[in-house]
């Protein structure tokens, strides 16, 4: 999770200290221009940290923003720790920003709250919401149908594949989940390089455990113990127990799926657009391709994590806070901002003329945002995340069967959602 954060998740920012109170009164300033006077308004945007080339590219962002409209000036602030927990308790004191991220994974509950200011009746023609990948649009959008967020990046999932492992092997990228399957076994050599690198958290593999028709979570409570989702799952569970060609990470002394690709312990691991980077700077001979996740049952499936730009209900100061969110999500500050690759743009549009649904490493990663499952699910994900966590990692390292496992697990995480009503 922390991985895909780190993107933009896609994905981060900078800036400085946050001191003001958007639910108050409007500061303005004015200012003398041709006899006529000119008012100032200042806007509040809150995000989490990133590194210094994410910085620079929101920063660019900015600059061209308050070039195009020099009466708005952006006040940025980082929130490094305990985000949310700091956004929501700003918000209900009335010192929430104007505009500020929201995940995905975080989203239905806020909505819910009412913080949010639906944001269809701002909407113009030349916005293009059409543009925009739909799995990652509707990811923001309340129950009542309106849209309360627009996402600003995201990345997918894709295999990533050592291609000397592969070529010495005598393998072929896969193109199903079988396939995936016997060729980690050929690629496996004992403890030393395992064929398929596993990170084992719903996180990841929630789109493999609805493949055969179950689902994690029904009418918000956690249903992941049905027979069709245990039995989605056991392959996972088989690769590493039977097989003996699957491991996570922290089995050969890496830190997450990226690395231990990237040390040569795992021929393919599935990661999103965060692992290019990294593979870059701290691998940089490494060869390697990445390909669309191979299909379960004949259909594609892949996760996607996506995060939005939101409007504060409150805010005392909504037509410049749509205006900095709509250049930040429109196709020109997009642009700007995804154009190094380190996060991707959500809008269709940006993708093809930065070119990277034809990029070889980001073009699977692209592909899957019309088809992927976006990393959500109600109110209560949070609770039955952990739950299934904790439970899943016992049975992959065969402490006991995967159905116990998640029986239990699926008992735990609803007694908690029934606790907290």
């Amino acid at each position: 999770m922390k991985k895909w954060l780190a993107i933009s998740m896609s994905t981060m920012l900078f800036g400085s200290a946050l001191a003001g109170c958007s639910s108050g009164g409007e500061k303005t300033t004015e200012k003398e221009t041709g006899g006529k006077k000119e008012e100032k308004v200042e806007v509040t945007l809150a995000g989490w940290g990133g590194n210094p080339t994410e910085q620079k590219l929101l920063q660019q962002t900015l600059d061209e923003f308050q070039n195009k409209y020099p009466n708005i000036k952006v006040k940025y602030e980082v929130i490094s720790d305990q985000y949310m927990d700091v956004i929501k308790t700003r918000l209900v004191g009335g010192e929430g920003p104007d505009v500020f991220y929201l995940d995905a994974f975080e989203a239905p509950a806020l909505i819910k709250t009412g913080a949010l200011e639906p944001l269809d009746k701002y909407v113009t023609d030349d916005f293009d919401i059409n543009d925009f990948e739909k799995p990652l649009l509707d990811a923001f959008k309340g129950e009542d149908g309106k849209i309360y967020g627009f996402p600003k990046d995201y990345s997918t999932l894709a295999l990533f594949y050592n291609k000397k492992m592969f070529q010495e092997a005598g393998v072929e990228v896969p193109k199903t989940w079988d396939e995936l399957r016997e060729v980690a076994k050929k690629l496996t050599k004992g403890t030393q390089v395992y064929g398929f690198g596993v990170a084992p958290e719903l996180a990841r593999l929630y789109y493999i455990a609805e493949s055969k028709g179950g689902k994690v979570v029904t009418d918000n409570k956690a249903s992941f113990a049905d027979p069709k989702v245990v039995e989605a799952l056991q392959p996972i569970v088989d690769m590493h127990l039977k097989d003996k060609s699957a491991a996570q990470p922290s089995e050969v002394g890496a830190n997450w799926g990226g690395e231990m690709f990237g040390q040569g312990k795992a021929a393919m691991v599935i990661e999103g657009n965060w692992a290019i980077p990294f593979l870059k700077d701290t691998f940089p001979n490494l060869e390697y391709g990445t390909a669309e996740i191979p299909t379960i049952n004949g259909k594609k499936a892949t996760m996607a994590y996506t995060v939005a730009y939101v409007m504060n209900k409150n805010s005392q100061k909504k037509e410049a806070a749509w205006k900095l969110l709509s250049f930040l999500t429109g196709k020109e500050g997009m642009k700007i901002w995804t154009s190094k690759g380190l996060a991707l743009p959500t809008r269709k549009s940006v993708a093809a003329e930065l070119g990277f649904d034809k990029d070889p490493l980001r073009g699977p990663i692209v592909a899957g945002a019309s088809y992927a499952t976006v990393w959500q699910n109600g109110t209560n994900l949070p609770i039955i995340t952990n739950n299934f966590n904790n439970q899943f990692v016992s049975a992959f390292l065969g402490q006991r069967p995967l159905a116990d496992a998640l029986k239990e697990a699926q008992e735990t995480a609803n007694k908690e959602i029934e606790g907290n009503k």
